[in-house]
């Protein structure tokens, strides 16, 4: 057998959340995802352009439930690609505008993430990967990621046209 065709991606996410509209407003409004379509007061689903969802969202099994104790087992995160570092300043710099708090931000090598949770604590990853020829590799060419601190401040002066570092 072989393995997963190399051209498989992950599509999208669907999350059981607490408070349907709460959440509607977190991910179209701190996120900017665009309502597509709803299915009453139980479902909706977003998108970042006119594709048909990139997340779900519904309350099915979950109305008014809380979130996962700390120590049990479930989503860790889920995580946003952008396209470019600017793309990923812009939404950075869009969350925190909207004084919703980031629980960490991380230089990965072959990329640059932000985390945060939504109303529920499902953890999102926000990032931007490095291209291929600049990613860190071992000397027999592995990926050799890691994790440091990442610089907000400098990913930040990009979101609107500053002089941060232009990879």
């Amino acid at each position: 057998m072989s393995g997963i065709d190399p051209g498989a991606r992950i599509g999208h996410v669907h999350l059981k959340v607490a408070d349907l509209e709460r959440s509607i407003a977190f991910y179209r409004d701190v996120l900017g995802f665009r309502l597509r379509q709803r299915f009453g007061p139980q479902a909706a689903f977003l998108a970042a352009n006119d594709y048909h969802h990139h997340i779900g969202l519904n309350t099915w099994e979950s109305a008014g439930g809380s979130p996962p104790p700390p120590g049990s087992v479930g989503l860790y995160h889920f995580a946003i690609l952008f396209p470019t570092r600017r793309a990923l300043a812009q939404a950075v710099a869009r969350v925190l505008a909207h004084g919703w708090p980031l629980v960490g931000a991380s230089d990965h090598g072959v990329s640059e993430a932000v985390y945060l949770e939504d109303p529920d604590r499902n953890g999102i990853e926000l990032y931007w990967d490095r291209p291929r020829e600049l990613w860190p590799t071992t000397p027999d060419g592995q990926v050799a990621m890691y994790t440091r601190p990442l610089d907000l401040g400098d990913l930040l002066a990009l979101a609107d046209g500053g002089a941060g570092v232009p990879l």
